[in-house]
């Protein structure tokens, strides 16, 4: 996949250094998150909206009810500006002013399109699903045509955008590496609990291998 170029509006201005426009950065980021912020405006209000997303290739995929106001405005070619992020750490400096946060971000920018074609739009929802959980979609009852008609599959190329990265120890000023308090990095990371199975389960109760390891969601066990 091509490395992104920046622009005007996607160059990283404020501790430019933090800055990558490579693609394999971009994804590696994304590939380990499941929750994105979609930035889009209506009648002048400018609106975010929290939802799951996925990558396939060089493009980013969202879903949601054929309902969703979010979705019929970003199937017209509304601008979108979508943005993940993950936490790492907790920085604590010798200074107020020099704490920070240890972080993975990325902004894309760009205009959404609908995948109109029944077929493909459920072999979206289906790589949607195999990713979370590698040999599910198998297993589940088939979609019914209300319910695929029901969803709208939104998708947009990853033209244009950045990745922002923080890491490391606290960046205080020379002078107060000798003030007596404690500095350094409290590691932060997603850490999932057991399955719980639905009090209406039919069948084994033991929950299935694939949520045994989770860690290319960005999510650990322990």
């Amino acid at each position: 996949m091509s490395d992104l170029i920046p622009t005007q509006r996607s160059r990283v201005k404020r501790l430019h250094e933090r800055g990558a426009y490579d693609f394999d950065t971009i994804a590696s980021i994304l590939d380990v998150g499941l929750l994105c912020h979609v930035g889009y405006v209506i009648d002048g209000q400018p609106y975010v909206t929290p939802t799951a997303y996925w990558r396939e290739g060089n493009h980013i995929y969202w879903h949601g009810s054929s309902a969703s106001r979010m979705l019929r405005t970003l199937e017209k070619g509304v601008g979108a500006c979508v943005t993940v992020s993950h936490l790492d750490g907790l920085v604590l400096a010798r200074s107020g002013f020099n704490h920070s946060i240890n972080y993975r971000s990325v902004m894309l920018f760009g205009r959404a399109h609908k995948i109109e074609e029944e077929g493909a739009k459920l072999r979206a929802l289906e790589n949607f699903l195999q990713r979370m959980f590698p040999g599910r979609w198998q297993e589940l009852r088939p979609p019914t045509k209300k319910e695929i008609k029901a969803t709208t599959v939104l998708g947009m190329a990853i033209e244009e955008g950045s990745a922002k990265v923080r890491t490391g120890w606290p960046h205080d000023d020379e002078e107060d590496y000798s003030w007596p308090v404690w500095a350094g990095v409290v590691p932060v990371r997603a850490v999932v609990q057991p399955p719980l199975p639905d009090e209406r389960l039919v069948g084994a109760k033991d929950p299935p291998a694939y949520l045994a390891d989770l860690g290319h969601l960005g999510l650990q066990t322990k």
